[in-house]
């Protein structure tokens, strides 16, 4: 996959991929026309949704129900500004969830990619052209 990425004025930002594409901008604050979410805020819904899908197949895989399935993120900064010291996620589970998934559920969502790439980060490499 390559991932094309464009500058259609102001502070938007697009990455086109897959036939897909993403709009990010900035609030006002930060030059933006807030048109899309900022891109810190999109990685934050990549964790977010990587792990959640995690959940979802687990319940699926093993037939438990879904319905009442989810997950909030909230991340929690430090004192240094900007940074994000925790990323905290919570699971609701359905109704009538067995007790002896929830340790299994959590790790599933532990094979989140994404979160997996944080903890391993892959190297960076910019060049131009």
């Amino acid at each position: 996959m390559r991932m094309e990425v464009v500058f259609p004025g102001g502070a938007a930002v697009e990455a086109r991929f897959k036939g897909h594409t993403v709009l990010t901008d900035q609030p006002p604050k930060g030059g933006g026309e807030d048109r899309g979410p900022a891109p810190f805020d999109l990685f934050l819904a990549s964790v977010a949704t990587c792990a959640g899908y995690y959940a979802l197949r687990f319940c699926q895989s093993r037939e438990l129900p879904t319905e009442g399935l989810g997950l909030t993120l909230e991340p929690l900064r430090d004192d240094s500004p900007g940074r994000v010291a925790t990323i905290r996620m919570e699971l609701r589970l359905p109704p009538g969830f067995p007790e002896k998934y929830r340790a299994a559920v959590i790790r599933a969502m532990d094979q989140c990619a994404v979160k997996r790439h944080v903890l391993e980060p892959p190297k960076f490499e910019i060049v131009t052209v």
